[in-house]
C-alpha cells in the first residue's frame, strides 16, 4: 500500500547519510533547466526577470505550466528517492522485498502531475529552488528520530537556515523558501545544506513544510495535503495542528509541517472512506467499494457484501454467518456419523482377522491330520515291506531261471523295479518321516514357500501371517511344553523370532540419597539381575523398592548416586539403552477413549525399529493379546471417568502390555499384580515368563504373592527399611540361607509374607545367638565378602545404644534436630534438582541400544491419527467446545475494531483468550 511508504521515509536519515557511503554518481541523474525543458535556449532560467513582470514573466508562467517542465520534474524527484533505496532495503529487507520498486511507487506521479504544474505556477518556475535536498531530508528525518524518544515530534535542531539568531518566515510550519540565483541546486546532495531565505511564501499543496526547515518535501502516494484554512475560533490551521506567528497579519495559514508514521501523526493520509488519485484531491468512495485509510482507488467490493457510500471496509458479515453454518453442519455430520464409521471400520478389521484366524486354525488342524496319516502310513509301509521281501524270495530261483531261458524284459524285472522304488520310499520315510519326498501332500507353508512379512500389504494377508505363526508357536510350545531354553531357541529358528539384545546389569554399593537432605534411600545395594530370569523385589514400606528398580532403569531424579553400575560388564549410562527398557508404573498410563488393539498398536508402531514391516508389527501386538488374554476385550474402550471401560484388573493388564509391545530387553514392573485376583496375576507372570525365555531382564515389585506366584520367581531380593538389602539371590536357597541364621518359616506360611514380617517387627524369631533383625542386612554382606561401609556400622551400634539410652538423652537429641525452616528449605531444593534431573535424562543422549525408532514427523503422524480418532470419539464434547469457541469469536470480533494502524491486533489478542 501507499501509505507503507511513510514508514520507510522514517529511515530517510540514515538512508541518505549511506548514499555517501556507496557513493552516488550526482552527475547520473536527470538534470533538466526550465529553459532546456521549453527548447527556447541552453541557459538556466533568470528569476529575477521572471520576477520583473512583462515578457519575462509571462514566458517563465508559459514554461511552468508545461507538462514537459511537470514531467521533468518529476523524473528529479523519483532520482532523489532512487539514492536512498539501498539504505533503505538493508534496514527494512525483513518486510519489503524489493526497495527500490515499492519506493517509486509511493513517489510516481506520473500519473496526475497537476500538483507541480500548480505549484510550478505559484512559485513562477522556481520550484527546483524550493525543493529539500538529499542533506535537508537527511536532517529533518535525524531531528524527527531523536525527538521522537523525547516525546516533541515536530522539533528540528536549529540549522543553518532557521537558528537562534536567524528566523525567518520560511521557518514556520507549512512554508518555505527558494534558494539564490547564484546557487546551483543539486538534489542529490546529501552533504551540504543550501541557504535558502528568499521569497518565502506558503508551501504548495502535494507538499509538506516542516517546522524550522525552509524547504518542500512532496508527500508520498495515499497521502493528502492541502492547504490548510485558518479556524477563527480556535486560531489553528486546520486540519493540522499548529498555529500563524502571532503579530504578523501577513503570514497566512501553510500546507502540511509534519511528517511521520501512521500511527502517531496521520493529519496528512487520506482518511478512511475516501480515496486520494494524487496529494491534492480527495474523492468519497462510492457505493459498492470500499476505501481504506491510505488508498490511491476504490477497491471491488465481494458480491452480496454490503459496502455503502464512504466504506472504510467491505462488511462481510453474511460470509461470517455462511461460515458459521458450514461448520455447525459439519460438527453435525461429525457428531451423527463418527460413531458409525469408527464402527464399520472396527467391523471390516474384526472380519477379516477373524477369518484369518480360522484359516491358521484350520491350517495347523490340516497339519496335525496330516501328521496323525503319516504316521500310520509309516506303520503300514513297515508292515508292506516285510511283506514285499518275503514274496520277492520266493520267486527269486524262477525269475533267475525265466531270464536264462529269455533275454527279453520280463514283468518280473517290472516288479522288481516297483519293489525297489516302493522300498526306497519306504526306507527314507522310515528314516525321515519328516521330509517332503514321498507322499508330497503336506498341508502348511512347507510344500509352498512362505512368504515373509515385508511381502505382505493387504489386511488380511497380514492377519493370517500372524495368526499362522502364532498357530505355529502354539504348536511348538505343546512339543516343548517343559519350554527349556533349548525349546525356545529351536522355536525362534523356525519361527523367525527376533532376536532381542541380552542385557546384564550388575551394581555394586549402589547408594542413593536426596540432594538437599542427605537422606539415604538405598544404601550399599550390591547384586546382579540377569537377562532371561524374573525378579521379585520385596519388603515392608518404606524399604526402597520402587526406588530401586527407579534406579536400575535410569530413573531415579533427585538424588545422589554412588557406586558402580555395569552393563554387559561395561560402565556405559544405561539411559543409552532407554529405547529397548520398558517401564510399567503403578498408575494407569492407557487412553481410556481407545480400545485396547489401538493402545497396543500405537505403543508399538512408536516404539518399535522403524525398519520392521507392518506384518511383524502386528504379529508382536497379536502374541501380546494372546498371551496376556486379552482376545475378548481388545474391541473395548478402556474407559473413562465419565464412560465405563474394561475392568481395573483388565487395565493393569493393557499397561503391562504397552510395555511388551516393544519388545523391550530390560523389563521394569512397579507393582504389576496389584489389585488383581489369583488368576489374572497367574496369567500375567506366565506372560513374563513367556518373556523371559526370549532372554529378557525381568524385575517387578511384588506385594503379598501366593505361594504359586513365589515359586514362578527366578531371583528373589529382599530389601529391609533404609534401602539395605537382606537377600539377593535365588528363590530355591532363600529359605536355606535364613534357617541358617535361625529363621525357619512355620508350615502353611507363606514364605515371603512371614519374611516381611520379620523385617516390619510384627513377628519377633527365634535368631541364633548374637543376630538380631537389624543385623540382617550387615550378616548378607559379609556372607557374600562385601565390604561393610563404616557408617552402616556406625548408625547399627547407635541404634543400638539409642535404644537402651535414657529418655533424657533421647529428648535432648530430639532438641538438636533440624528446624522447620531448614526442611522445608531443602525439600523445595530435592524438588528443584529433580526436575532439573528429569530434563537431563529426557534430553537427547548416546543411543547404545542399535534401534531405529520411527522420526519425529512420522511419530507426529501417528499422534495426529489417534488424536483425530480420539475426537471423533469424543464428537459431543468437541461439538459443544467449538460452539462456545464460535460464540466467544463472534461476541469477540464485534468488540475488536480492525484499523489500519494496528492491523487487527486487538482481535488477534481477544482470539487468543478465546482460544
Amino acid at each position: 500500500m501507499a501509505w507503507v511508504a511513510a514508514m520507510q521515509l522514517l529511515l530517510l536519515s540514515s538512508a541518505a547519510r549511506a548514499s555517501i557511503t556507496f557513493g552516488v554518481d550526482m552527475s547520473s541523474s536527470p538534470r533538466l533547466s526550465l529553459a532546456e525543458a521549453a527548447g527556447g535556449g541552453t541557459g538556466d532560467y533568470d528569476d529575477d526577470v521572471s520576477g520583473a513582470g512583462g515578457e519575462g514573466d509571462k514566458g517563465a508562467q508559459l514554461i511552468a505550466g508545461s507538462p514537459i517542465v511537470a514531467g521533468a520534474m518529476n523524473s528529479r524527484l523519483k532520482a532523489l528517492t532512487s539514492s536512498f533505496a539501498r539504505s533503505i532495503g538493508k534496514q527494512l529487507d525483513y518486510c519489503i522485498k524489493d526497495t527500490e520498486t515499492e519506493w517509486n511507487k509511493a513517489f510516481d506521479f506520473s500519473k496526475d502531475t497537476s500538483f507541480l504544474t500548480n505549484c510550478m505556477k505559484e512559485t513562477k518556475g522556481d520550484l527546483e529552488q524550493r525543493v529539500c535536498t538529499a542533506a535537508e531530508m537527511r536532517f529533518y528525518f535525524e531531528s524527527l528520530l531523536d525527538s521522537g524518544d523525547n516525546g516533541e515530534t515536530n522539533y528540528v535542531r536549529p540549522n543553518l537556515n532557521c537558528n537562534f539568531s536567524s528566523w525567518i518566515d520560511g521557518c514556520e510550519p507549512g512554508w518555505a523558501c527558494r534558494a539564490g540565483d547564484d546557487q546551483k541546486i543539486d538534489l542529490q546532495n546529501a552533504k551540504d545544506i543550501p541557504y535558502r531565505a528568499l521569497k518565502c511564501q506558503s508551501c504548495c499543496p502535494g507538499f509538506f513544510c516542516p517546522h524550522g526547515l525552509t524547504c518542500m518535501i512532496p508527500c508520498p502516494l495515499g497521502a493528502y495535503c492541502p492547504r490548510s484554512d485558518l479556524n477563527i475560533s480556535t486560531g489553528i490551521c486546520d486540519p493540522y495542528n499548529y498555529q500563524p506567528p502571532p503579530g504578523n497579519p501577513n503570514h497566512t495559514c501553510g500546507a502540511a509541517d509534519i511528517w511521520a508514521d501512521v500511527v502517531t501523526a496521520d493529519d496528512i493520509f487520506c482518511p478512511p472512506g475516501f480515496y486520494c488519485p494524487s496529494t491534492i484531491q480527495k474523492l468519497p468512495c462510492s457505493s459498492g467499494y470500499y476505501c481504506r485509510k491510505g488508498s490511491t482507488s476504490q477497491t471491488r467490493c465481494y458480491k452480496k457484501s454490503s459496502c455503502p457510500p464512504n466504506s472504510a471496509t467491505q462488511d462481510i458479515t453474511i460470509f461470517g454467518a455462511l461460515l458459521v453454518v458450514a461448520s455447525c453442519l459439519v460438527l453435525l455430520i461429525i457428531y451423527n456419523f463418527s460413531g458409525q464409521i469408527l464402527t464399520n471400520r472396527e467391523k471390516r478389521q474384526a472380519k477379516s482377522r477373524e477369518a484369518a484366524a480360522r484359516h491358521a486354525r484350520e491350517t495347523a488342524q490340516a497339519r496335525e491330520r496330516w501328521k496323525s496319516a503319516k504316521d500310520v502310513a509309516k506303520k503300514a509301509g513297515v508292515g508292506l515291506q516285510s511283506q514285499l521281501s518275503r514274496t520277492f524270495s520266493r520267486n527269486r530261483k524262477q525269475s533267475s531261471g525265466q531270464a536264462a531261458q529269455s533275454p527279453g524284459p520280463s514283468k518280473v524285472g517290472d516288479a522288481g523295479r516297483k519293489k525297489s522304488n516302493l522300498t526306497d520310499m519306504m526306507r527314507s520315510l522310515e528314516d525321515n518321516p519328516d521330509s517332503d519326498e514321498g507322499f508330497n501332500v503336506e498341508v502348511g507353508d512347507k510344500a509352498l514357500k512362505k512368504p515373509t512379512g515385508k511381502q505382505m500389504h493387504t489386511r488380511s494377508q497380514i492377519f493370517k501371517y500372524a495368526y499362522g505363526q502364532i498357530e505355529k508357536e502354539k504348536a511348538m510350545q505343546q512339543e516343548n511344553h517343559n519350554m527349556t531354553f533349548s525349546g525356545v531357541i529351536s522355536m525362534a529358528k523356525d519361527h523367525d523370532v527376533t532376536a532381542r539384545p541380552a542385557i546384564e546389569i550388575a551394581f555394586k554399593d549402589l547408594t542413593l540419597s536426596l540432594k538437599g537432605s542427605k537422606k539415604k534411600l538405598l544404601w550399599s545395594v550390591s547384586g546382579k539381575l540377569s537377562p532371561g530370569r524374573v525378579a521379585a523385589v520385596m519388603g515392608p514400606s518404606g524399604a526402597g523398592k520402587t526406588t530401586f528398580l527407579s534406579a536400575i532403569a535410569g530413573k531415579a531424579t533427585g538424588c545422589e548416586t554412588s557406586g558402580l553400575v555395569l552393563i554387559n560388564g561395561k560402565i556405559e549410562p544405561i539411559r543409552g539403552y532407554k529405547k529397548i527398557i520398558g517401564f510399567v508404573p503403578q498408575d494407569d498410563i492407557v487412553h481410556g477413549n481407545l480400545t485396547v488393539e489401538e493402545n497396543l498398536w500405537f505403543n508399538a508402531r512408536c516404539r518399535l525399529s522403524a525398519d520392521m514391516s507392518k506384518a511383524d508389527k502386528v504379529l508382536v501386538v497379536e502374541r501380546v493379546i494372546e498371551s496376556l488374554g486379552l482376545q475378548a476385550i481388545r474391541d473395548s474402550l478402556v474407559g473413562t471417568v465419565e464412560q465405563r471401560g474394561i475392568s481395573g484388573g483388565q487395565r493393569k493388564r493393557v499397561n503391562v502390555g504397552l510395555e511388551m509391545v516393544m519388545e523391550p530387553s530390560v523389563l521394569i514392573l512397579d507393582e504389576p499384580t496389584s489389585g488383581l485376583d489369583s488368576a489374572s496375576s497367574l496369567l500375567l507372570l506366565r506372560a513374563l515368563r513367556r518373556e523371559a525365555l526370549e532372554g529378557v531382564n525381568i524385575s517387578m515389585v511384588v506385594h503379598q504373592p501366593s505361594y504359586t506366584l513365589y515359586r514362578m520367581f527366578d531371583d528373589l531380593i529382599l530389601l529391609a527399611k533404609g534401602g539395605m538389602t537382606v537377600y539377593h539371590g535365588p528363590v530355591k536357597k532363600v529359605e536355606e540361607y535364613f534357617a541358617g541364621l535361625g529363621i525357619v518359616v512355620p508350615e502353611r506360611v507363606n514364605p515371603p509374607d512371614y519374611y516381611i514380617d520379620i523385617l516390619e517387627g510384627i513377628v519377633k524369631p527365634n535368631l541364633n545367638p548374637g543376630v538380631s533383625v537389624k543385623d540382617l542386612p550387615i550378616r548378607w554382606m559379609v556372607h557374600n565378602g562385601y565390604d561393610v561401609p563404616r557408617d552402616m556400622l556406625q548408625s547399627n551400634s547407635d541404634s543400638e545404644s539409642s535404644s537402651r539410652g535414657s529418655t533424657g538423652h533421647a529428648s535432648s537429641h530430639d532438641d538438636a534436630g533440624p528446624s522447620i525452616v531448614s526442611v522445608l528449605l531443602g525439600n523445595v531444593k530435592d524438588i528443584l534438582v529433580q526436575k532439573k534431573d528429569e530434563y537431563d535424562y529426557n534430553k537427547t543422549s548416546q543411543d547404545l541400544s542399535n534401534r531405529n525408532t520411527p522420526g519425529i514427523l512420522r511419530q507426529y503422524r501417528y499422534f495426529l491419527g489417534r488424536c483425530g480418532k480420539q475426537r471423533l470419539r469424543e464428537a459431543r464434547i468437541q461439538g459443544v467446545d467449538y460452539l462456545i469457541l464460535c460464540l466467544a469469536g463472534i461476541c469477540l470480533g464485534t468488540l475488536a475494531k480492525v484499523s489500519d494502524e494496528t492491523f487487527g491486533a486487538l482481535g488477534y489478542t481477544y482470539t487468543v483468550i478465546a482460544v
